[in-house]
């Protein structure tokens, strides 16, 4: 299961997403993640996800990591989905006691789980592209501005990005403990709740140990390389956008203009 979460691993690759400017595409996948939300009715919804698959063939990461990104959060899917069958009106499908599921609860629990996998497959599009470096640059030209209101900009961007960069080393961190206990007896898998989560103590104490030896050894690092803040630093790869960055804009105003027009012209169609 650890080794099925992929967030905050970077494919390197040259393909038409991973040469974007990592500015563009933090705007644009966020804007396609409050789109998702804006999407009212199945057409387009299905127009965004058509688009998000789209995006996904054109960065040239393997399928399997956009499906381990997806198992890691499946438990998830299922429960809001189960959650959403009892919400919707329509026609009565099936009655248990005083519930009842309807037909428009089955709409209902389709659409939130085909826009919580779409969510999530946009998220991994962005870490799987954009290298950390890029992604610190990125974040910290995007919030530039509050820097008027004496906001640490570069400060806020590493803490974000070194956050991100360390997650799949920690999952590493926590597999070998997991590996370790298991090899000495410990049984984490058997028993009711109470018994796994007293189980999960020899765990987090020593993956709590190694995190706080990591995050000095790197301060460490940093103050000697005279890490001081953003103040008068330069970049060694400036942000440019392109040509690409431009076409990819457009297309994403398109799909995004088709998304509001599907709303306004195709109202009501979750029952």
């Amino acid at each position: 299961m650890i080794r099925d979460i992929t967030l905050g691993q970077y494919f390197p690759g040259n393909s038409l997403i991973h040469r974007l400017d990592p500015r563009v595409k933090i705007v644009l996948i966020f804007a396609f993640i409050v789109f998702l939300f804006v999407a009212q009715n199945f057409p387009a919804l299905l127009l965004l996800v058509a688009a998000v698959l789209v995006v996904m063939m054109l960065s040239g990461v393997p399928l399997r990591q956009y499906f381990k990104s997806i198992k890691a959060i499946l438990f998830i899917v299922l429960f809001t989905s189960v959650l959403n069958l009892f919400y919707g009106g329509g026609e009565t499908l099936l009655k248990i006691g005083f519930m009842e599921i309807k037909s428009g609860g089955v709409s209902n629990a389709v659409f939130i789980a085909v826009r919580i996998v779409s969510l999530i497959l946009l998220s991994a599009v962005l870490t799987f592209t954009t290298s950390p470096t890029a992604l610190t640059d990125a974040i910290e030209r995007l919030m530039k501005p509050l820097k008027v209101f004496h906001v640490k900009v570069h400060e806020i961007a590493m803490i974000m990005t070194i956050a991100l960069r360390f997650v799949p080393t920690l999952l590493e961190e926590t597999d070998k403990i997991m590996s370790a206990q298991k090899a000495r007896g410990a049984d984490l898998e058997s028993g009711g709740l109470m018994q796994r989560v007293k189980a999960l103590l020899p765990i987090l104490i020593p993956l709590f140990v190694s995190s706080f030896r990591r995050a000095y050894d790197l301060a460490m690092a940093m103050e000697c390389r005279c890490y001081h803040g953003g103040e008068g630093r330069t970049k060694m790869k400036v942000l440019h956008a392109g040509p690409a960055d431009a076409a990819a804009s457009a297309a994403a105003a398109l799909v995004c203009a088709a998304v509001v027009a599907l709303n306004i012209f195709l109202p009501g169609a979750l029952t």
